[in-house]
């Protein structure tokens, strides 16, 4: 069985720019963005759509 480590799809949380500490929790796959990805989502606390940076 794989390890966690090194899973295809795993677990990132993604961290609000607007330095709010909003977090999301989503599955990533790793052969199609082997980068840290930057997705806009909303942000409940702003109210608004901001960037969100994948954290480690």
């Amino acid at each position: 069985m794989a390890s966690k480590s090194n899973d295809v799809r795993p677990i990132v949380k993604l961290r609000s720019t607007a330095g709010t500490g909003y977090t999301y929790v989503t599955r990533k796959n790793r052969r199609n963005d082997p980068d840290r990805i930057v997705l806009r989502k909303f942000d409940p606390v702003v109210r608004r759509h901001v960037e969100f940076k994948e954290e480690r």
